[in-house]
C-alpha cells in the first residue's frame, strides 16, 4: 500500500480530531500552588542553618527606612477621617460618647494593619521583586543553585523575615500614631470632650483587639514579602518581565491583603465576644 493511501493516525471513524483547548483555569490554579510551595518552602527554611543574619539586618533596615516616615504622615489623616466620619454619625445618632471607642477600634483593627501591609507591599515589596527578577535575569540565581547554594534559605527568608518585623513594629507606630490624630482632630474639629473620648476608648477597647491587629500585620508582612519574592522569582522575558513582575506583585498582594482581612476579622468577631457582651 502506497504511503497516500494510510490513514491518518488522528482520524477515527472518517473524523479528524479536533485540537484541545487550554483550560483558562488551570494557569491561575498552578500559580497559586506554586506561590502556596514557596510558602512552605520559606517556612522550612527558616529554621536551617546557617541563618544569614546580615541579609535579614540590612533587609530590615532598607525596609523600614523606607515606610516609616510614609506610614506616620498617612496614619494621622486615616485616624482623622475615621475619627471625623464616626463623629459625625454618632452626632446624628445622640451617642456622642461611643465616638471615642469605636473610632480608636477602627483605627488598631482594620487601618492600621492594612496601612503597614500596603506600604509594605509598595515600597519594600518592589524592592525585594525588583532585586530578586534582576538576579535571575543576569542567572545568578541559576548559579548559586550550581554551586550548591539555595537561593530560598540565602535570598528570600531573610527578606520575608524582614518584611514581617517591619510589619509588626511599624503597627504599633501607627496605631499610636493614628489615635492621636484621631483624637486631636474630634476634639478641636467636633468640639469632642477629651473625658468622654478616652472613656469610651477604655469602655470598649480590649487587649484582644490589639493582638489581632499584630497578627494581622505579621501575616500581612509574610504576604507582601512571599507575593513579592515569587514574582521576583519567575519573571517572564528580560528587564521587561522584571517590571511587568514588580506590577504583578503590588496588585496580587493588595488582593490578597483585602481578602485576608475579610477572613481574618469575621473569624475574630466570632471568636472574641465584644467587651462587656
Amino acid at each position: 500500500m502506497s504511503v497516500d493511501n494510510k490513514v491518518p493516525v488522528s482520524d477515527v471513524k472518517g473524523k479528524r480530531a479536533a485540537p484541545r483547548t487550554p483550560n483558562p483555569l488551570l494557569g491561575p490554579l498552578r500559580q497559586t500552588g506554586k506561590l502556596f510551595a514557596l510558602g512552605l518552602e520559606v517556612a522550612r527554611a527558616t529554621f536551617r542553618r546557617p541563618f544569614q543574619f546580615r541579609e535579614f539586618v540590612e533587609q530590615f533596615w532598607f525596609i523600614a527606612s523606607v515606610t516609616i516616615l510614609p506610614a506616620a504622615l498617612v496614619s494621622i489623616p486615616f485616624g482623622a477621617v475615621i475619627a471625623l466620619q464616626v463623629g459625625s454619625l454618632t452626632q446624628q445618632l445622640g451617642a456622642q460618647s461611643f465616638t471615642g471607642g469605636a473610632s480608636v477600634l477602627a483605627v488598631i483593627q482594620q487601618a492600621s494593619p492594612l496601612i503597614v501591609a500596603l506600604l509594605i507591599a509598595g515600597a519594600g515589596g518592589s524592592a525585594i521583586c525588583a532585586d530578586l527578577g534582576s538576579r535571575k535575569i543576569r542567572e545568578e540565581l541559576d548559579a548559586m543553585t550550581v554551586m550548591g547554594v539555595s537561593p530560598v534559605q540565602r535570598l528570600v527568608v531573610p527578606r520575608v523575615l524582614a518584611t514581617m518585623s517591619v510589619a509588626v513594629l511599624l503597627n504599633g507606630m501607627v496605631s499610636v500614631v493614628g489615635t492621636l490624630g484621631g483624637y486631636f482632630f474630634n476634639v478641636i474639629l467636633q468640639h469632642g470632650t477629651p473625658g468622654a473620648y478616652l472613656q469610651s476608648f477604655s469602655a470598649l477597647a480590649q487587649l484582644p483587639d490589639l493582638y489581632i491587629s499584630e497578627l494581622k500585620a505579621l501575616i500581612f508582612g509574610f504576604i507582601a514579602g512571599i507575593v513579592a519574592a515569587y514574582r521576583g522569582l519567575n519573571p517572564r522575558g528580560g528587564p521587561k518581565g522584571v517590571g511587568d513582575a514588580v506590577n504583578q506583585s503590588v496588585v496580587i498582594t493588595f488582593i490578597l491583603l483585602f481578602f485576608v482581612n475579610m477572613v481574618m476579622t469575621g473569624i475574630y468577631l466570632q471568636i472574641v465576644p465584644p467587651k462587656g457582651g
